[in-house]
């Protein structure tokens, strides 16, 4: 299954809904792509939809850490959404949690952005 991006604009929040696998290959790389299309383009709050991930691979975390670090260094802030249990279980057992902002609302999330505008 190959990964999809589709991105659309809230209140100046930048939401990337993705789905399938954030796999070594075309997933991470379509990851990469977007969060890096998207900071060129000056968005500076972006918050990546997790809801129709399936599976994320070793190399899918480290593009996930990949992005949350250039966002950050370009002056914005990457946060979660939606994570499934499995998605939610590996950042656990990696302790990834306590790096990302992850939230299971959209309209909080967004809201969440307001705070650090």
């Amino acid at each position: 299954m190959t990964m999809k991006t589709s991105c659309r604009e809230v209140d100046g929040i930048t939401i990337v809904d993705l789905g399938g696998r954030i796999t070594l290959g075309e997933g991470s790389a379509v990851l990469r792509d977007t969060v890096k299309d998207l900071s060129a383009q000056g968005h500076k709050h972006i918050l990546l939809n997790l809801g129709n991930v399936t599976y994320i691979d070793s190399s899918g975390i480290g593009e996930l850490v990949g992005a949350f670090t250039s966002v950050r260094n370009a002056g914005g802030d990457l946060k979660l959404l939606n994570l499934t249990k499995r998605v939610h279980d590996l950042l656990q057992i990696t302790k990834l949690c306590t790096v990302f902002d992850v939230w299971d609302d959209e309209a909080s999330a967004i809201n969440s952005f307001s705070r650090v505008a």
